[in-house]
């Protein structure tokens, strides 16, 4: 809105905050004494999660747990880390978060359920044209999509940075859809997640993730919030939907 708040605007919205943890608490505890499985769980994670395993696998949601509904609320940066709108507090205004980076703070409970592996890829017409290169961490002469600037220097987005050097960055952006979509379609090498660019037909998997590096994938939550049951159900399904897809999560290429 292009509005901000003052000084005194931010300390009583701060002094405000634990009369609003009170109440909502009042309303969990309510919740998890009823035992009820039923409701709308709002769940924030990358776009590389959220459209590359969350959405394939919601008929299991819907299956086991028919009356939760899901509100995913998705950010295009890899980790993640923009869609709770106050930083003081992640988990601010959702219920679960999928985080492709350790959390580092927040009184939080917090699981790493795998490691994501990251690939070089190219369109299969312009991997024709490139030696063994890349697959050796030469990417001299390469044109390359690269990762936004704002991005956390992790994993992939630290080996590409320093990898890019050598090569000509023909555009960065800040979202997995279009890197992927750029890849695909045009003569340039992108940094991507093995379990969503290894089974396009059309892409070339130049180097896998001992080159080019992997994410941690991290679950977040309250403890007031893993008492209630369509949460729990939520949790449990991501968990599960980990482990089925873990091969591919970790860059397998039979998978």
């Amino acid at each position: 809105s292009g509005y901000a708040l003052t000084q005194d605007g931010t300390r009583l919205l701060q002094s405000l905050e634990p009369v609003d943890n009170s109440l909502s608490s009042l309303q969990r505890d309510f919740q998890a004494g009823s035992g009820d499985v039923r409701g709308v769980v709002r769940l924030s994670a990358s776009e590389v999660v959220a459209g590359g395993l969350l959405g394939p696998l919601l008929p299991v949601l819907q299956e086991k747990s028919p009356d939760v509904a899901l509100d995913i609320i998705t950010d295009p940066s890899i980790s993640g880390l923009g869609p709770a709108p106050r930083v003081m507090n992640a988990l601010r205004d959702v219920d679960i978060a999928l985080r492709l980076a350790r959390p580092t703070q927040g009184d939080m409970l917090v699981r790493k359920l795998t490691d994501v592996a990251y690939g070089l890829y190219a369109s299969s017409n312009y991997a024709a044209t490139l030696g063994d290169g890349p697959a050796r961490n030469d990417l001299s002469d390469v044109k390359i999509i690269g990762f936004s600037e704002e991005e956390r220097p992790l994993g992939p987005v630290w080996w590409l940075s320093r990898a890019e050097k050598a090569g000509q960055v023909l555009m960065r952006s800040s979202s997995a859809a279009t890197r992927l979509a750029a890849c695909l379609n045009g003569d340039a090498v992108a940094a991507l997640p093995c379990f969503q660019a290894n089974n396009i037909a059309g892409l070339t998997r130049l180097a896998g993730p001992d080159l080019v590096g992997s994410l941690e994938l991290w679950l977040l939550t309250r403890a007031d919030m893993a008492k209630l049951g369509h949460v729990r159900a939520v949790m449990d399904f991501v968990v599960q939907a980990v482990e089925d897809e873990s091969a591919r999560l970790r860059g397998d290429v039979s998978a």
